[in-house]
């Protein structure tokens, strides 16, 4: 995190976050400066479409890949536009870095390249993505509607969808029970 932008870190949303597109998700951030920021959900599956669905829409002519490629609803904003977030083992000239361990990339050459087991040794197939206006998500988490962590490979490509809120949650120190949507009164 350099100059108070949180590029490369992981949000986690507040239960009392209010909007019911982002209850208990955690989200990658992707890019973040004083015009907005965009990240990708994490624990979100988009289940209408496979990864093999995906490439036949795409007219990409490859064999099924040996094991199921989920893939990730990125957020709500352009659902049609794929990403995909991946170790740097991989870089094309199109892939954007994201800090040191981390690259973006949105081509149907990098899906051509996971099919064929040429692609990253990590990656997360996103359709979607969050995004948020100039200082939007900084209002945002001044409102305490998020968290911020830094990020581990584990919660960012596992396929524990699942626990992955509760294991952002615990990083910070904090007992994800603890946390509530509830306004308390003394």
């Amino acid at each position: 995190m350099s100059d108070g932008y949180l590029e490369g870190q992981l949000l986690i949303a507040m239960p009392n976050m209010g909007d019911p597109r982002f209850e208990r998700t955690v989200v990658f951030i992707c890019a973040h400066s004083e015009e907005g920021a965009m990240g990708l959900i994490l624990n979100k599956i988009a289940d209408e479409i496979t990864f093999n669905d995906l490439l036949e829409q795409l007219e990409v002519d490859r064999p099924a890949p040996q094991e199921e490629i989920r893939i990730h609803a990125g957020g709500p904003v352009d659902t049609g536009r794929g990403f995909v977030l991946h170790s740097r083992d991989y870089l094309q000239a199109t892939t954007m870095t994201v800090g040191d361990k981390y690259g973006l990339t949105a081509t149907i050459d990098i899906l051509k390249s996971i099919a064929d087991g040429d692609g990253p040794n990590h990656s997360l197939l996103a359709l979607g993505y969050a995004g948020w206006g100039a200082g939007q998500l900084d209002s945002e988490i001044q409102a305490n509607g998020w968290l911020t962590v830094d990020p581990d490979a584990e919660i960012v490509f596992d396929e524990e969808i699942d626990t992955k809120w509760d294991r952002a949650v615990k990083k910070l120190g904090v007992d994800p029970s603890f946390l509530t949507s509830e306004a308390g009164h003394a």
